[in-house]
């Protein structure tokens, strides 16, 4: 990844964009145990450099896989997969548009896989189990084939229901946490289901107002995927019961800046527990504001001189809106104002939780 990292130190913000989007979507492989080909690698770096677009990516991958030739030399006969599906997951990344439904989370399958499983964006028609390291080889407990479309449904108009501006962020993350792992035990799809419910997670954080650091993704994809399996699997005669304290952790990392451990041992469902509860105490006392005022601190934290306008439009909200949060954090001392309001600018305190 240090190719990429270059541009995201280096590089213009559409530059810095595409590196990171890149790095995402190629760390995401991980979790089916795929990597990338050298060619992969190379097409990115041009694209992130603007020599040619992400359809040019996805026609030259195309060509390269249509020969007899690769197709005999490459070393693993997912590299395709992996190959394709990452120039997938960086287009849709860059693309703004969003819609919290299960026809959405079906069409992202479609689009990462289509050409690559026969069953691209269709719901899957049988039951299924899979063996977990993290389980020691046991398995969830799936949702029926039968009852798929029914259970996705209530899923997403559960969280519908869900009033974000009303919760502390401690409270709102344990919501996002609990949908986004209903959804992934659904598994809606034969294969390819982590994938697709971490593209629609990211799409769907967005809509918060959060400009996040994807590569906690690329980093940790298969603890992404691990803390999935345990927020879902109970066995009570071992004393074993879901928890979705691993997955917050994942996401106090990836929205508030945390510098938690995220070790897969810790997963394990023989690991022992006190190193687990030392690791969710960290930084719990920072989580005391709303996710859209830390949507706001995030912002002014990058944009010090943002306007009230500028902040409504990034987080979604009405200036109106603005000029009630910005008193209330300066009043709470996590914000402050310099130099008035023509010419002034922003400053977060230490004591934001962002920080």
């Amino acid at each position: 990844m240090s190719d990429f990292d270059k541009y995201i130190r280096q590089s213009e913000p559409d530059s810095r964009e595409k590196a990171q989007a890149w790095q995402t979507a190629i760390g995401l492989q991980d979790v089916d145990g795929l990597k990338p080909s050298e060619y992969l690698l190379q097409t990115a770096g041009r694209h992130i450099e603007g020599d040619i677009t992400i359809d040019e990516v996805k026609h030259l991958l195309d060509s390269y896989y249509q020969s007899k030739t690769i197709r005999e030399n490459i070393e693993n006969d997912r590299t395709e997969e992996a190959d394709k599906v990452s120039a997938r997951i960086t287009e849709m990344l860059s693309e703004k548009s969003f819609s919290f439904t299960p026809d959405y989370l079906i069409l992202i399958h479609k689009r990462l896989f289509e050409g690559l499983y026969k069953f691209a964006g269709k719901l899957r028609d049988y039951d299924i189990t899979k063996k977990e390291w993290v389980l020691n080889g046991a398995s969830v407990l799936y949702s029926n084939h039968e009852l798929i479309r029914q259970t996705l449904d209530h899923d997403f108009n559960q969280e519908k229901t869900v009033d974000y501006p009303s919760l502390n962020a401690s409270q709102a993350l344990k919501h996002l946490c609990k949908f986004v792992s209903d959804i992934w035990q659904v598994h809606p799809f034969g294969e390819g289901n982590t994938r697709t419910t971490a593209e629609f997670t990211m799409k769907y954080l967005r809509t918060f107002g959060f400009e996040f650091d994807n590569n906690v993704f690329q980093k940790h994809s298969w603890y992404f995927k691990n803390a999935l399996v345990r927020a879902n699997y109970n066995n009570y005669s071992k004393g074993i019961s879901a928890t979705t304290a691993f997955l917050e952790l994942f996401f106090k990392n990836l929205l508030f800046g945390e510098k938690n451990e995220l070790h897969n041992r810790t997963l394990h469902i023989e690991a022992s527990q006190s190193a687990t509860d030392d690791n969710s105490k960290c930084h719990n006392g920072t989580l005391n504001c709303t996710l859209d005022e830390i949507a706001l601190l995030k912002f002014l934290k990058d944009h010090p001189e943002a306007t009230q306008t500028e902040i409504a439009a990034h987080i979604g909200k009405s200036p109106r809106t603005i000029k009630r949060m910005t008193p209330s954090l300066i009043e709470r001392g996590l914000l402050e104002r310099e130099n008035g309001k023509r010419n002034g600018r922003w400053i977060v305190k230490n004591t934001a939780p962002i920080l």
